[in-house]
């Protein structure tokens, strides 16, 4: 438990060091807070979503790391419909999602790379957060297909691994420590999303559907950092229920 707040403490202090990250969290208030003031009839074109995903990080680390992670995620969120009710239609989203993985960190190649449980130093949880502006082509009254973009902030908790023989601890704590401050410099916990979606509707009440996501690593740009092409990129792939 100590760890965890030592986590969730150390991410609210690196959070105050990028103004970037609190330009994001600024954007967010506003959508929660400010629109739905000057919005007539705001809490009625809301409907909340509820996600199940798998997730892919590619990655190209030779034997400096284990294979790809393929995580399970779990995700919620709102969507504020601005243009209904016709043919093309307009929303924006703000969407949570929850995963959870191993990683270690590679002195070789000075970065955090993904482990399997038994070679694990750290515990990564993600709380990967978006605000996207969704486009809505209504195919019939049946189905519709979204496409959207946006911002999105991967709020990593990283906490040393539990259940560690006591002669590891120490290096792991240390590989622990470089991969929190990995994940929190340069912008790395910026990745903008893009995806693509079908709709189907159930009754009037429920809609499911399908959801293809990317995430891109915009962090690329300016880290400085001699990357292979793959590094950074996630893709997920899953389903979506909407309660409208």
């Amino acid at each position: 438990m100590m760890e965890m707040v030592a986590g969730m403490c150390y991410i609210l202090s690196m959070g105050k060091r990028f103004f970037s990250l609190r330009v994001f969290m600024a954007i967010i208030i506003f959508t929660l807070v400010v629109i739905p003031l000057g919005a007539q009839g705001f809490f009625s074109n809301i409907s909340w979503l509820v996600e199940g995903s798998v997730f892919f990080f590619p990655e190209d680390n030779g034997t400096e790391s284990d294979p790809m992670p393929v995580l399970p995620s779990l995700g919620m969120g709102a969507s504020y419909g601005v243009i209904k009710d016709s043919k093309i239609g307009f929303s924006l989203e703000l969407t949570l999602d929850f995963y959870w993985t191993n990683y270690g960190y590679s002195y070789t190649l000075n970065r955090a790379v993904p482990q399997a449980i038994e070679n694990r130093s750290a515990q990564v949880l993600g709380f990967p957060l978006a605000i996207q502006a969704v486009g809505i082509y209504n195919v019939s009254s049946f189905a519709a297909i979204r496409a959207y973009t946006g911002p999105m902030a991967d709020l990593r908790i990283v906490l040393l691994a539990s259940d560690l023989r006591s002669d590891d601890k120490d290096d792991a704590s240390k590989q622990t420590d470089s991969v929190r401050h990995y994940f929190w410099s340069k912008g790395r916990w910026f990745l903008p999303v893009a995806g693509l979606g079908t709709d189907f509707t159930l009754n009037s009440r429920f809609k499911l559907g399908v959801d293809f996501r990317v995430w891109m690593p915009m962090y690329k740009l300016w880290s400085g950092e001699d990357l292979p092409a793959i590094e950074g990129w996630r893709f997920g792939a899953g389903f979506r229920l909407t309660m409208l």
